[in-house]
């Protein structure tokens, strides 16, 4: 079964390579492209965390900066927004910036660090990324639920603040990242009710787990992931996403397929992605030229 990762992380300057060392492995591209080959994996969206230096006096678009000079074909990303540092002064230049970098193949759509960035997702800050992507008809991603640092506040990465910006735009496709976990239901009724919202499924479990171990131990919470996901029964809503390096991607793969139900494998392993990254079956296409 081919498989597309919708949300995964890649930093050759960031803290990466660190938590790829709980996992074995290395921040580097021969190590993701040796996992990717192993698991099935044709293409990984990364959500982008390093400046892009693309123009003088904005704030860049948050990026993935992998080493190459161009992207490998097995990587896309999703652009990286930093609300705390745009101005009055530098918004006009932040948002061209943003535009420009948006308009690359390899560009999938934006990212909101919720949570970690201390604004609620309908904050007037991030209309005009919004506005753009109506424009573009890409995704925006945000990041729900726990946070990895203490310093994160939960308010702003409920799921139900995502409820707010979905339904004063739209015509703009929203993903929230890691299923709102540990509030699963509320994430669930969040895109159950919005036509615009999706849900992946990235980030619910960490370090290098056994899979039939981690099934085991954890039935009671892999049982509430499948009643809820089940209660909104819109399979073709949801996406596998790893957001490795933080877990060990084959055992991964193995608890979201014991989630999912068998018929659904295909969408929810690859299908849906390829419709909601509106812009993924080009670069999927890249890997014939």
């Amino acid at each position: 079964m081919k498989i597309i990762d919708a949300h995964m992380h890649f930093s050759s300057v960031g803290n990466f390579a660190e938590t790829a060392a709980n996992i074995n492995c290395k921040c580097d591209i021969p190590t993701l492209k040796r996992e990717f080959d192993k698991c099935g994996v044709v293409l990984g969206v990364g959500m982008g965390v390093d400046s892009s230096d693309i123009v003088d006096g904005s704030i860049n678009p948050q990026i993935i900066t992998h080493g190459l000079e161009q992207f490998p074909p097995f990587m896309a990303q999703c652009l990286g927004i930093a609300p705390d540092m745009i101005t009055a002064e530098n918004r006009e230049q932040t948002l061209a910036a943003y535009e420009k970098l948006l308009q690359e193949p390899t560009s999938l759509g934006f990212k909101i660090y919720a949570g970690y960035q201390h604004y609620y997702v309908d904050d007037a800050v991030y209309h005009p990324f919004f506005r753009l992507a109506e424009k573009y008809n890409v995704p925006v991603v945000i990041h729900t639920g726990d946070t990895a640092s203490s310093h994160g506040k939960l308010k702003y990465s409920h799921p139900l603040t995502v409820d707010e910006a979905a339904v004063d735009f739209p015509n703009v496709h929203f993903v929230m990242a890691h299923c709102g976990n540990p509030w699963i239901i509320d994430a669930a009724e969040v895109a159950m009710k919005n036509p615009n919202v999706y849900i992946d499924l990235s980030g619910l479990a960490e370090g290098l787990i056994n899979a039939e171990i981690f099934l085991s131990e954890g039935a009671g919470y892999i049982e509430h992931l499948k009643t809820w996901l089940g209660y909104m029964n819109h399979y073709d809503k949801l996406m596998y996403g790893s957001d490795w390096p933080l877990v060990d991607m084959k055992n991964y793969i193995e608890v979201i397929k014991a989630v999912i139900p068998e018929k659904y494998h295909r969408a929810v392993f690859y299908d849906n992605a390829v419709r909601i990254f509106t812009k993924l079956q080009n670069c999927l296409s890249r890997q014939n030229d």
